[in-house]
């Protein structure tokens, strides 16, 4: 008898992987949280029966949200991650030695034990000194904060359930608000390809382009999300994502990625015809 986990996608479309087993289940405060592991995919997680991560491809995801402003901004030494509590986002900040604070703040504290336990390849680095970890509402804690903050990483779940507020145009005004003079704000945009994704995406840029003077918008490819075009938004009081990159510098650190590169960067913001399509035609409203 073969299990299969199976994604609803949209009402015509299931993405489905076959599971060897399933190795925990359990109901938090917030939302349904359970753990597989499959032949192709490793350990996955999800969390109400959506796809939030999977042992493969976890680090193209990490690494496109995380490198990208990092390789901008000159000198981010206070960094807010708001979500990822898989610790994903983490693992990969801790790699700059300039970065002195980094605040996580996740109101699920069920979801960082869960990943702590069964995905420690992504949980890896949650303990470095560095990092702080908050159990609160995102929404709640960036009210309190203002020029506070180097970079801003949202790393939250879709746009409904526990992740809807951080798609407001409130959220985006307060991250603005807490940001430094010459802060970034980089989120998840979800994907493009799907009618009902494509809105989300649209309501996003809408609200972050009317708060943010630079908004762009980046792309890479996920295999287990939805179409697998993932699109991610790139905001800023200041810097450029191109005109401002410091390809150079990035590339003396000498960090190994499996995904990201700097010419990789540079082509991530050339968006497809039809995703242009659907930026342009919120950017006309605005």
């Amino acid at each position: 008898m073969e299990f299969w986990f199976s994604e609803k996608q949209t009402k015509d479309v299931k993405f489905s992987i076959r599971v060897d087993r399933q190795l925990y289940s359990g109901q938090s405060e917030f939302q349904r949280i359970d753990i597989f592991e499959s032949p192709e995919f490793g350990r996955f997680l999800t969390l109400d029966g959506y796809m939030m991560l999977t042992e493969k491809d976890e680090f193209i995801y990490h690494e496109m949200i995380t490198h990208i402003p990092m390789a901008v901004h000159p000198k981010a030494e206070k960094v807010l991650v708001i979500g990822a509590g898989d610790g994903g986002v983490i693992r990969e900040l801790v790699r700059y030695p300039e970065i002195k604070q980094i605040d996580l703040v996740e109101i699920d504290d069920m979801v960082v034990e869960v990943c702590r336990k069964y995905l420690p390849k992504t949980a890896c680095c949650l303990d470095d000194e560095r990092v702080n970890i908050r159990y609160e509402d995102g929404l709640k804690y960036i009210r309190r904060c203002e020029n506070k903050y180097d970079l801003i990483i949202v790393d939250s779940t879709d746009p409904f359930g526990p992740g809807e507020g951080l798609f407001t145009r409130e959220f985006y005004g307060n991250c603005y608000k807490a940001l430094k003079e010459d802060g970034i704000m980089v989120n998840q945009h979800e994907s493009p390809f799907y009618e009902e994704d494509a809105r989300a995406c649209q309501r996003a840029h809408r609200n972050i382009t009317e708060t943010f003077p630079v908004s762009r918008v980046y792309q890479a490819h996920i295999p287990t999300y939805p179409s697998g075009h993932w699109l991610f938004g790139f905001a800023s009081k200041k810097y450029h994502p191109l005109k401002h990159l410091r390809e150079k510098e990035w590339n003396t650190r000498g960090i190994q990625t499996r995904y990201y590169t700097t010419t990789l960067h540079k082509g991530a913001f050339y968006l497809p015809a039809y995703v242009e399509e659907l930026l342009k035609n919120v950017e006309k409203e605005c």
